[in-house]
């Protein structure tokens, strides 16, 4: 039989395991506020890390006003074959039927608006957030250290048996029973085209594809190298155009949207450049990123030679990404709409995404100014969450979500 790369695999179906099996997760306590992680520059979870002193909260906005769903939302099994095969189970998302909302939900809801509402929720923990990345800017160079703001469009997904009830997740759910599911509908990306980008008044700034390789160092077991490249001229092979180390996250806020057809993750995070490489580490990592080949029929759009993989028991690949997207700017923002196609060679598993990601630049800025005035930094966050709020969070599309 023919040789077949694991990515190319079909996974077997697994039987659904008993509902009883979740019961207990759902009985954690909810995750929130500030967790600190102490003996080490940032902890690694996965493919992420968090920086020593970081925040993880889960928000949902739109409940009644007695802390319960309103009738309006439900909890459905959304079929999602990526989340599937990490878990052995479709997820559970809210779904809002707006055609159901009574006169009730509706007096309600105008009480006070959502972005006042997230506000008044996260400003204390982002701007301690962004004392803790100032403190760290001032020890490290600062030159090298890239802090991004940053409002991230998906769906928040729940994991748990059939007997998951709404407001047993609203109770006890915390970060360990969820994820943030980025990858959205062909139909989303054309709405954002069509209707909130001549709402935001921002202008096309560039179009451009790169190749992300991560590369694991035996020497820095706790972070990833991320070498974005480019094709070279000749279409030879990859390029690098910049070297550094994986993101850190400082913090991650995931709202569910109840009132709305998508959630939203907000996150501070930084990412640092890498300009001191040893003779020895530049070549390892030069040898890794030359021997790549671009093969469009393989998830990533790379791979490598057999045996090319590693370079001295020191240096391999664990992942590459394949990007393409489009960037449009103005002052206070910049919005991306981007096509992923990625694979993780740990886990065998790849993904192809459309994602939309606005960077919230004039806002990140402000933070790290420290003379900014609180009630400013107050302002600022309730008019980008207002913003993100009237053009992002619904649309007229029909939402499926399934890979590419």
């Amino acid at each position: 039989m023919a040789y077949i790369p694991p990515h190319k695999r079909h996974s077997s179906s697994k039987p659904s395991p008993t509902p009883e099996k979740f019961i207990p997760q759902f009985e954690k306590k909810l995750s929130r506020g500030l967790h600190a992680r102490k003996g080490q520059h940032s902890s690694h979870s996965g493919k992420y890390a968090y920086a020593p002193i970081s925040i993880s909260r889960w928000l949902p906005i739109g409940l009644m006003d007695d802390g319960l769903c309103p009738p309006s939302v439900k909890l459905l099994s959304i079929p999602c074959e990526v989340i599937g095969r990490r878990s052995a189970e479709n997820p559970w998302a809210f779904v809002h039927d707006r055609l159901s909302k009574d006169e009730n939900e509706m007096k309600r809801s105008s009480i006070k608006s959502p972005w006042l509402s997230i506000t008044e929720e996260i400003l204390s923990d982002l701007q301690t957030a962004a004392q803790h990345l100032r403190r760290e800017m001032d020890i490290e160079d600062s030159l090298l250290i890239r802090p991004s703001l940053v409002a991230r469009f998906g769906k928040i997904f729940f994991h748990g048996g059939p007997s998951i009830e709404p407001d047993n997740i609203l109770k006890s759910a915390g970060n360990k029973v969820h994820t943030f599911y980025t990858s959205i509908p062909d139909s989303y990306v054309e709405f954002v085209q069509s209707v909130a980008i001549p709402r935001l008044a921002v202008e096309f700034e560039s179009e451009k594809e790169h190749y992300h390789v991560k590369v694991y160092d035996k020497l820095r077991p706790k972070s990833t190298i991320s070498c974005k490249c480019t094709v070279k001229k000749d279409g030879g092979g990859l390029v690098i155009l910049v070297m550094e180390l994986n993101q850190v996250r400082h913090l991650v806020v995931d709202v569910s949207c109840l009132d709305k057809d998508l959630d939203v993750r907000l996150m501070l995070y930084t990412k640092t450049l890498i300009t001191n490489l040893t003779e020895e580490e530049e070549q390892g990592i030069r040898e890794l990123i030359n021997s790549a080949v671009i093969d469009p029929d393989v998830r990533g759009g790379v791979r490598w030679p057999l045996g090319k993989q590693t370079f001295l028991d020191r240096f391999s690949v664990v992942g590459v990404w394949h990007t393409k997207y489009r960037a449009f700017r103005s002052p206070m923002m910049r919005l991306k709409l981007r096509n992923a196609d990625r694979f993780d060679f740990r886990t065998s598993m790849g993904e192809r995404a459309e994602e939309v990601t606005l960077k919230m630049t004039g806002m990140a800025k402000q933070l790290l100014d420290r003379k900014a005035e609180e009630s400013l930094n107050a302002l600022m966050l309730k008019e980008m969450l207002r913003l993100i709020w009237e053009n992002f969070l619904s649309c007229q599309c029909s939402f499926t979500w399934s890979p590419k």
